[in-house]
């Protein structure tokens, strides 16, 4: 039976589609909605009536310090969410793929597609539509056979106890006032990193401002003399708790530990809420030393390979790009 495709650019219109995923959700697209600088789009596969698989792309307006200073980058996160078991992924993904760049490459620089669980998935359709890959890792912490204190390292928990004994608390953001002065602190704390994309405070709000089932978000705030100095942003999506920023003040507070204790509260609540695991989003290529990806790895996680998948509007650039990274 034939596919249509849908791509829905109004929230308005966009229907209460089934699945698990939270980064295909409906929830999640009424949020960039609302987000300064974000667009997104939902393309949803339809067999008659019946959606049967749908993608959430969001186009952000991201400012570098190096030209272009101003560009237009489309991200999806995890490649798409089938609502059908019976279709082939395959077949069905190339064809959605297909679709989603000849619609978004007209309105971005950039298409990029993060958190691949599983690396072979989709390499021909990928490899047919022009992109190319680029090595990337994954940290994730289980939450399922030991208490997360028994993966921790001895640095670890002593860094944790030290803080508690400097009467450092971590606690879940309750107030707008809250939110607004950990993203104060959180954007502060990303501005000297070129590469790190930071939304606006309208994000976060809107996640909070969901009305859906099942909880999609918490941010936990580190506080020191009622001063907040650090927090982390976690999603939760199929089972899974995802650490999306996490930032303190560690030169100021150097001896509170905010940093450890941002990522620690985040841990503690997912394993006390039943949560299989803990996932961190953002943790750089194997073939470069980031400081951030050995922080983390004190946790107790395990790291594995994936790839991110690139494409940009000049084809003269993915052909050079494809040469050198395949």
């Amino acid at each position: 039976m034939p596919i249509r495709f849908t791509t829905y650019t109004k929230g308005s219109v966009v229907p209460d589609l089934p699945g698990d995923s939270l980064f295909h959700s409906t929830a999640l697209y009424r949020v960039y909605e609302k987000t300064s600088g974000y667009r997104p789009f939902m393309l949803v596969a339809y067999e008659e009536d019946r959606p049967v698989a749908k993608m959430l792309a969001v186009v952000r307006k991201s400012v570098r310090w190096f030209p272009p200073s101003f560009i237009h980058h489309c991200v999806i996160y995890e490649p798409c969410e089938f609502l059908d078991e019976h279709v082939d992924k395959s077949s069905l993904f190339n064809e959605m793929l297909s679709h989603l760049t000849r619609e978004i490459l007209s309105h971005t620089f950039l298409i990029e597609f993060r958190n691949l669980r599983q690396p072979l998935f989709g390499y021909r359709a990928f490899r047919e539509n022009g992109y190319f890959p680029i090595r990337w890792m994954r940290v994730y912490n289980s939450l399922h056979s030991k208490t997360p204190e028994e993966r921790l390292s001895p640095s670890r928990k002593r860094q944790i106890s030290k803080a508690k004994k400097q009467g450092v608390i971590t606690k879940v953001a309750e107030t707008q006032e809250e939110v607004t002065e950990f993203v104060r602190m959180l954007r502060m704390n990303y501005s000297s990193k070129l590469l790190k994309h930071f939304p606006d405070l309208s994000f976060f709000k809107e996640l909070g401002n969901q009305k859906v089932d099942h909880e999609i978000q918490k941010l936990f705030i580190v506080k020191s003399k009622d001063k907040i100095i650090g927090g982390s942003v976690c999603l939760f999506s199929s089972g899974t708790a995802y650490l999306l920023f996490s930032g303190a003040l560690r030169k100021r507070y150097k001896y509170h530990y905010p940093g450890v204790m941002a990522v620690w509260s985040a841990i503690k609540y997912a394993h006390e809420h039943g949560y299989q695991h803990f996932e961190f989003m953002y943790v750089g290529v194997p073939f470069r030393h980031y400081g951030f990806r050995e922080f983390i790895l004190r946790f107790g996680g395990k790291q594995s390979s994936t790839r991110r998948w690139y494409k940009f509007r000049w084809q003269w650039l993915n052909k050079l790009l494809t040469k050198f990274y395949i």
